[in-house]
């Protein structure tokens, strides 16, 4: 999956509608292999984002879960811990 695509799930407060349209807008990316279309794709490639974005969006609102929805400042913390001990220099 690509990187730049987040967790949108469970968290509070809820992912928003652009939140989830840049999560769209990466994944039809990722797997058109265009990061900008020709102008003869363009249509497609908006159109499958709004699709995909849609999609999305209803999948977020029909999941169901017991666990506690995760506070997004704590999770940006915990990634940024990763990182930093991931790309540690030595």
């Amino acid at each position: 999956m690509c990187r730049n695509i987040h967790t949108l799930y469970n968290f509070e407060p809820p992912a928003t509608n652009e939140e989830i349209r840049d999560a769209s807008l990466q994944y039809v990316r990722k797997i058109s292999g265009f990061t900008k279309p020709s102008q003869a794709n363009e249509e497609a490639f908006a159109r499958a984002v709004e699709e995909v974005a849609a999609a999305s969006k209803r999948l977020l609102e029909q999941l169901v879960t017991s666990a506690p929805p995760k506070d997004r400042e704590i999770e940006a913390e915990r990634a940024r811990a990763r990182a930093a001990k991931r790309f540690a220099t030595a």
